[in-house]
C-alpha cells in the first residue's frame, strides 16, 4: 500500500489542501506527516485540523515545538510569527476546539520506526536528523562541506530515514552525496533492499529549492515517487501580507521558492 508523506506545512492551507486534493486523485488512503504544520504562515488552525484529520500520525517539528514551548534560536520573524500563531490557538472561542488542538500538538512525537517499504527492515522518520530528531538540519552542501556531519548520522542509520526541515527534497546516500529530484528518472528514486538512504520529502508549504510548488512523497514497496503541486501562492502570500505581525517576506518567498 502506497503512503503518501508529507512535511512543513507551515500554515499554508492553500498548499495543504492542494496536496490532499492530489493524493485523494491517486487514490493514497495513508498520509502521514514529519511536522511543522504550524509557523510562518497564515492558516495555523486549519492547517492543524486538516493534519489531525487526515493523516495517520503526526511528528512534532521544531515550529510546532517552538508554538507550543518557546521559539529559542528563532530569528526575528520565524519568532514572531510562532507568537502569533500561539496567540490565534489561544483565541479560538470554542473550548473543545482549543483544547483539542494543544492537546494535539502536545501528542506529537518526535520520531517514529515502522517497517521500511520493503517489508522487512525498519524505517525511521524523524523530522530533523536521526541525531537530534527536531532541529538538525541535514543540508545538500553537507555532502561537501561536512561529510563527517553525514559519516556520523549515517552510523545511526540502519536502512531508510525520512526527513523534512530543510525544505529541500532528495535523497542523500552514504557514498556521501545527494541526488535532487530532477536528477532521478522520472522524479523516482528506486532502492534495493538493505541499502542506506535519507530521503527528504520537502515542504508542502514553503519549498527552498528553487521550485515554488508544494512537495510530497509517495512511498511505494521498491521507490519513493517525489512529487510536486502547483497551488494558488498569491491567495498564501497575500494572507501573509494582510496579517502586521507577519513579515511580508514570508510570502514573499514563495514566489521564489526559496
Amino acid at each position: 500500500m502506497p503512503t503518501a508523506i508529507i512535511s512543513d506545512i507551515h500554515s499554508n492551507a492553500e498548499a495543504l489542501r492542494a496536496v490532499l486534493a492530489d493524493i485523494d486523485r491517486r487514490g493514497i488512503d495513508r498520509i502521514i506527516c514529519l511536522g511543522d504544520i504550524i509557523g510562518y504562515g497564515p492558516n495555523p488552525l486549519e492547517c492543524l485540523d486538516l493534519v489531525e484529520e487526515r493523516c495517520e500520525w503526526s511528528l512534532m517539528g521544531n515550529h510546532d515545538f517552538g508554538v507550543l514551548y518557546e521559539p529559542t534560536n528563532f530569528n526575528a520573524p520565524a519568532a514572531a510569527a510562532a507568537y502569533w500563531t500561539r496567540d490565534q490557538l489561544d483565541a479560538e472561542a470554542d473550548d473543545e476546539k482549543r483544547a483539542r488542538r494543544y492537546d494535539f500538538l502536545g501528542r506529537l512525537r518526535v520520531r517514529v520506526v515502522e517497517t521500511a517499504p520493503d517489508g522487512t527492515t525498519p524505517m525511521l522518520f524523524v523530522h530533523g536528523s536521526p541525531r537530534r530528531p527536531i532541529n538538525e538540519y541535514i543540508f545538500p552542501d553537507d555532502v561537501v562541506g561536512d561529510p563527517d556531519k553525514l559519516g556520523s548520522i549515517f552510523r545511526r542509520v540502519e536502512t531508510m530515514v525520512a526527513v523534512g526541515h530543510t525544505h529541500q527534497p532528495g535523497v542523500f546516500t552514504d557514498e556521501p552525496d545527494f541526488y535532487p529530484p530532477s536528477e532521478m528518472t522520472e522524479e523516482t528514486y528506486s532502492f534495493e533492499s538493505g541499502e542506506k538512504a535519507i530521503i527528504n520529502v520537502g515542504s508542502v508549504g514553503q519549498p527552498r529549492d528553487g521550485d515554488p510548488r508544494a512537495s510530497y512523497v509517495v512511498m511505494h514497496p521498491d521507490k519513493f515517487e517525489f512529487i510536486r503541486v502547483e497551488y494558488d501562492l498569491a491567495k498564501t502570500a497575500e494572507l501573509i501580507k494582510s496579517i502586521p505581525q507577519l513579515s511580508d517576506r514570508l510570502g514573499e518567498r514563495l514566489y521564489e521558492g526559496r
